[in-house]
């Protein structure tokens, strides 16, 4: 009896209780009552992750624009992620850099993003440090041609950052005087070339005095032909079974360039030719885009245009010049992965990154970027958007110096054609044996 009496008390105040709490509700919650599907938010109260980042890039000139603009991604990934990340950013001298970071990567110490220049690819590559990007988002708004400078074995696998686009510069002002525009194949640039002859002008700038000026020609030539209408000949010829003689092409655009030319060019070096074009005594010139503050200095108000260098009668393989250099990697062993992508594809963020694309001065690389660059990166970029551009060629150590020379040599006569090509096919030879 005492026991029922008990549990009946119990059991009288849990249901008084009961309905004094949800009288009270009644009364006094007049706000409307959340779905019962609604999802319940975390964020909000969930303690941040966190998660440290070791960058490193040859950048130490460019230390203040790349840490603020990790600031953007630190609070874009705290927000929209709740990952509190710390970023450790290492940026020693360009001259010390490729060393230290070799160095780490072999001692399996890698940071969990590096930057390398992207004729280093195939070597970090065959090493096992670089990381297959193909299918992030960033990777896939490169220009095409961007993306094949950085493919290996049908992967991407680095970020480019900087690339250059050139062929040759040429003065707007006496094309536009002259009522000509840049000509799309040989036979086109022997008309130009008589035109501006016809004006007393000479039609291209020749500054031989530093071997690396005349080998542009063959970077150049060499490039469009080979792209254009040998592409496995590299290869073939580091297997032995080429010749400078298959390409041998290459000296119809230079012939032509050396019988139209300034006088005298082993007398004139780079900042004197320099001067020369900026001051008119030339129309165009095998040079890039890197000496316009060369030329500005001397004419601050001169024109510079670039253009694709003709190398045969087929418009086709008129084709700009497009090398990428500093280039950003992805670690395999980062045990931060998912944050390494992240901001490895901010670094092409849709929104943030033309600004600084801008501000260093780099060369638009993706279909993301929408900012307005100097006249002569416009002109030699369309190329690159409209599919008009081949990848600069790797050629092994020593090769382009010994063209140099000899092109020089082959400009005073001293050597033939059929020389030229004799010396560097042995030059060739014996620089991959030196490579084995």
């Amino acid at each position: 009896m005492r026991k029922t009496l008990h549990l009946s008390i119990i059991l009288g105040l849990i249901l008084t209780t009961g309905c004094g709490t949800s009288t009270s509700k009644t009364n006094t919650d007049t706000s409307p009552a959340a779905p019962a599907s609604a999802p319940v938010s975390t964020k909000a109260t969930a303690t941040p992750k966190k998660v440290e980042l070791n960058v490193f890039m040859s950048y130490p000139q460019y230390k203040e624009q790349f840490e603020k603009y990790y600031e953007k991604f630190k609070a874009k990934e705290l927000a929209e992620k709740n990952v509190d990340v710390t970023i450790k950013t290492e940026m020693p001298n360009s001259d010390q850099s490729k060393q230290i970071l070799q160095t780490r990567l072999a001692s399996n110490d890698a940071p969990d993003l590096f930057t390398i220049h992207a004729n280093d690819i195939p070597a970090y590559y065959k090493a096992g440090y670089l990381s297959d990007l193909s299918s992030q988002a960033a990777i896939k708004s490169l220009y095409e041609p961007v993306k094949k400078t950085v493919t290996i074995d049908g992967k991407i696998v680095v970020l480019p950052f900087e690339s250059t686009t050139w062929g040759y510069l040429y003065n707007k002002k006496i094309f536009k005087d002259l009522g000509i525009t840049p000509p799309n194949t040989l036979d086109e640039m022997k008309a130009v070339i008589a035109k501006i002859t016809a004006a007393n002008i000479a039609p291209f700038e020749l500054a031989f005095q530093e071997s690396w000026v005349p080998q542009l020609m063959t970077a150049q030539s060499l490039g469009g032909i080979v792209s254009s209408k040998h592409p496995d000949w590299i290869e073939k010829m580091s297997a032995g079974q080429a010749s400078y003689s298959d390409v041998a092409a290459i000296f119809d655009i230079i012939d032509l360039i050396n019988a139209n030319g300034t006088k005298k060019p082993f007398e004139v070096g780079n900042e004197a030719g320099a001067a020369e074009f900026a001051n008119g005594k030339s129309a165009m010139w095998v040079q890039g885009p890197w000496n316009a503050d060369a030329i500005l200095k001397v004419n601050p108000s001169f024109e510079m245009g670039v253009a694709a260098l003709p190398v045969s009668n087929d418009s086709k393989d008129t084709m700009i010049n497009l090398s990428t250099s500093t280039s950003l990697a992805v670690s395999p062993t980062t045990k931060n992965k998912e944050v390494a992508l992240d901001l490895l594809n901010y670094m092409l963020d849709e929104k943030d990154s033309s600004a600084l694309f801008k501000q260093l001065k780099f060369n638009p690389i993706s279909t993301v970027h929408k900012f307005e660059v100097n006249p002569w990166v416009k002109e030699s970029s369309a190329y690159v958007e409209n599919g008009k551009a081949y990848q600069d060629l790797k050629l092994p150590n020593g090769v382009t110096d010994e063209q140099a020379k000899l092109l020089q040599s082959y400009y005073a006569k001293s050597i033939t054609k059929e020389q030229f090509i004799k010396t560097m096919d042995k030059t060739w030879a014996a620089a991959v044996k030196a490579a084995k």
